[in-house]
């Protein structure tokens, strides 16, 4: 299963991806594009159109549907190979653990990036049903298990670069998402926000993370991410200046 918006140019690749699955499940934000018109066409789809409200909320309406004790959980930019189709079928089948981890391998700019702190990405993409659900953040979810663990062999490309227009775009929604949740808790931007936050980010990324190892595509990581988090405490500014 899946949550979507816009994904008309990767959606059928990702679906044909998941021929192994006994049903495929998509919860679609109200895509714009073809994305809800081409997963139609695919048998085993099952496609619920939902206002996004937070990434949880989403997910866990889409777990919601699902009618086998297994769920895998990918997003649309993940691509499943053939070994990992193969493994968690097998993993499936021994019952080992509750819910499995899987080691990403991200892609930017058509450069396998090895460093820039994505060397230690593990994310939960296979679990079962009822021992797990999305906590309630906003942005950056996370998956609570009420069991045992594993993790698989397999690696997991992301490709979550299309272009760097599309790139820069979704890093600023999620800086609109946690700008949002900044202001529910209470949290008011200040000097300390604007300047030494993004200055860190960039930093930390880009040398303590090793970014500089991944060459000019490391320092354009660093840079945009380091940006994504300025424009986070702006969009937080402009919350409260709409309320005063």
């Amino acid at each position: 299963m899946a949550i979507t918006l816009n994904e008309g140019e990767v959606i059928e690749k990702f679906l044909n991806s998941l021929s192994f699955v006994d049903e495929i499940v998509i919860v679609d934000s109200y895509s714009e594009d073809d994305t809800v018109a081409i997963a139609e066409k695919f048998d085993r789809v099952k496609v619920l159109r939902r206002k996004f409200d937070n990434f949880s909320s989403q997910k866990n309406f889409a777990i919601e549907k699902a009618t086998h004790d297994w769920v895998i959980f990918f997003d649309p930019d993940e691509e499943i190979t053939a070994e990992i189709a193969k493994e968690i079928q097998d993993v499936v089948s021994q019952h080992n653990a509750d819910a499995y981890y899987i080691r990403r391998q991200l892609y930017f700019m058509g450069k396998k990036i090895r460093y820039s702190g994505f060397q230690t990405d593990w994310v939960i993409r296979l679990f079962r049903k009822e021992k797990a659900q999305y906590n309630g953040n906003l942005v950056h979810e996370t998956l609570d298990v009420h069991g045992s663990t594993g993790k698989l062999r397999s690696r997991l490309p992301h490709h979550t670069y299309k272009s760097f227009d599309d790139y820069t775009g979704k890093l600023h929604r999620y800086s609109a998402l946690q700008a949002r949740m900044l202001y529910e808790r209470g949290k008011k931007p200040n000097l300390f926000h604007f300047l030494f936050r993004p200055f860190y980010r960039f930093w930390h990324q880009y040398l303590l993370r090793l970014g500089i190892l991944d060459g000019k595509e490391g320092f354009i990581l660093a840079y945009i991410n380091a940006f994504s988090v300025f424009k986070r405490y702006v969009n937080l500014w402009l919350l409260y200046r709409k309320i005063n």
